[in-house]
């Protein structure tokens, strides 16, 4: 089951979940009323964890728009650090160039292709196996190539190889980093209280039916949690960070 398929299954179980748990929040309410119950303090117990759960989401929410910012500006990093790094061949030996060039868009292709083929994981795992042969080659042929060179070359090409290496890990590190699975289970609980405590809280109205306003409630609190599970991984679902990949391909077509 891919991605969207599980993303799309828990938006609908969480949906199915509120709606349950404010049918299930007004009986119990519409059996309180029976009773003699001080609904100004449970209206405080309520705002209390409404503030929570309102807290939890800005706080998740901002993790992931900052993540997803953070994934879009390092693709743009490891295309100038590849760019660069591929100009400072034409400062090693004339002889050693062209087969440096083609390496160096082999290893672009191969960077490329590891995040196009996702959500296929075995796919992507290959070409990151590639990619890093590719690199290593690079850096045994730059080091040959300058021994031959003068040793000014030396100082402009090593660093921009290094970077162009580097950035590599920053960008798998922030591809495996997501909003931990324990505060996104404490959302989802969240949001079943909370669904539970309004439809409790509503017996106490004179609209103690689950009328257009609860489900409005469990429509926007189910999609904005779908959208920040969906914003956390910009390259399975529906919001995307590809387009941020323009950089790569047009550099790959100046090689060409």
């Amino acid at each position: 089951m891919n991605f969207t398929a599980i993303a799309m299954l828990i938006l609908v179980g969480l949906f199915v979940g509120m709606l349950l748990c404010l049918y299930i929040g007004q009986r119990l309410g519409l059996q309180a009323l029976k009773e003699h119950i001080d609904w100004a303090r449970l209206t405080a117990v309520e705002a209390a964890v409404f503030g929570l759960m309102g807290l939890i989401i800005a706080f998740t929410f901002s993790g992931a728009a900052q993540r997803y910012e953070l994934r879009r500006q390092l693709v743009i990093d490891e295309a100038n650090a590849i760019g660069t790094s591929y100009l400072r061949v034409d400062l090693l030996p004339t002889t050693r160039q062209a087969k440096l060039r083609e390496k160096y868009r082999s290893y672009l292709e191969a960077r490329l292709a590891m995040y196009r083929v996702l959500p296929d994981l075995d796919e992507s795992a290959r070409e990151a196996r590639l990619a890093s042969r590719l690199q290593q080659e690079l850096w045994a042929d730059s080091v040959a190539a300058l021994a031959e060179a003068p040793p000014q070359a030396t100082v402009v090409v090593i660093p921009a190889l290094n970077e162009m290496i580097d950035v590599t890990t920053r960008r798998t590190i922030a591809t495996l980093t997501h909003t931990p699975k324990l505060v996104m289970a404490m959302l989802l609980l969240l949001g079943l209280v909370c669904s539970l405590l309004a439809g409790y809280t509503m017996a106490g109205s004179k609209t103690s039916r689950v009328g257009l306003h609860l489900l409005a409630f469990a429509i926007m609190m189910s999609t904005t949690i779908y959208v920040i599970i969906d914003l956390d991984y910009p390259r399975f679902g529906l919001i995307r960070v590809d387009f941020a990949d323009r950089a790569l391909t047009d550099l790959l077509s100046t090689m060409k």
